[in-house]
């Protein structure tokens, strides 16, 4: 069993910790907000005061925030995670910030001796309950096959894609879709409604229809009822959004469908639907067809 150190007790966070010690590893966490991360306590988890406590206490240390700025908070300073690392330990983030942050942070841990992956996932809440998620990994090879027991602790699916920053493109690419994806459907169920067809109906044609992606068959519900807590909100997706578009300027890589979903996204912000699951895009669409909520 592992010494393992994880920072950042979100949604996705505190799920991958709770597994992690039902594998029967040591965790030792830390979250900016302590109550979050109370109920892992409960479990067994022991808790840091800051980033470098963790770092000073495990091997290999997990970090999941939600963006660059987060992530140099929690890496940087003398309460950071870099600042707790000594040589041979491995830092595992799993935050969606650009490449290029990535490999800046890793160049500064290779410095002191360490090392680190880049290591996104794909999938919600439900398929990292479920033991389906699937992790990507951008780093060295050797490094991967150090953690990789590690991560199939948490999805099954683990893929090293190529060199620090390739895992975080791949993550990228992925949750351009994912939003792409959901506004197409919104646009079908939609239509469907307005011809006379019940939302209901709808909605449970199209799940079981030839166009349900794994995202569609446990998101396309969230038309008809959404989550008391976003799985993945409007600020979270168009921050990945961004990161996309950004991406597709520097490798001349036009993203259409892309910009005009981050439209969307927008429009919900202003809305003020900012904090509700990025499915309430058919909301938007919805009051712009005139079809009541």
């Amino acid at each position: 069993m592992a010494n393992i150190g994880f920072v950042g007790l979100g949604v996705m966070g505190s799920q991958m910790v709770n597994r992690l010690l039902g594998k029967g590893h040591t965790v030792t966490g830390y979250n900016r907000t302590r109550t979050k991360g109370q109920w892992l306590v409960d479990k067994g988890m022991r808790w840091a005061d800051s980033p470098r406590e963790v770092a000073q206490a495990a091997d290999v240390i997990f970090s999941m925030v939600t963006n660059a700025a987060a992530l140099a908070a929690v890496a940087e300073g003398p309460n950071g995670i870099v600042a707790g690392l000594t040589a041979n330990k491995i830092l595992i983030d799993m935050s969606t910030v650009s490449p290029s942050a990535s490999r800046a942070l890793a160049a500064t841990i290779r410095a002191k001796g360490a090392d680190m992956v880049d290591s996104p996932v794909s999938g919600s809440v439900i398929t990292l309950q479920q033991g389906q998620l699937s992790v990507m990994v951008g780093g060295r090879h050797d490094t991967f096959l150090k953690v990789k027991p590690l991560l199939e602790d948490i999805g099954p699916k683990v893929t090293h894609v190529g060199d620090n920053g390739l895992a975080l493109s791949m993550k990228i690419a992925t949750n351009l879709s994912l939003a792409v994806q959901m506004l197409a459907f919104c646009e079908g169920v939609l239509i469907a409604e307005k011809s006379g067809i019940a939302r209901e109906v709808a909605v449970d044609v199209l799940i079981h229809s030839a166009i349900a992606s794994p995202m569609i068959k446990y998101r396309g519900p969230f038309v008809l009822q959404m989550p008391e807590e976003a799985w993945f909100d409007v600020n979270m997706m168009q921050k990945d959004m961004n990161l996309a578009l950004e991406l597709g300027r520097q490798l001349d890589v036009p993203l259409p469908t892309t910009a005009t979903t981050n439209e969307f996204l927008t429009a919900a912000r202003g809305m003020g639907l900012a904090k509700k699951d990025f499915a309430v895009v058919f909301d938007v669409l919805a009051r712009m067809s005139g079809v009541p909520k």
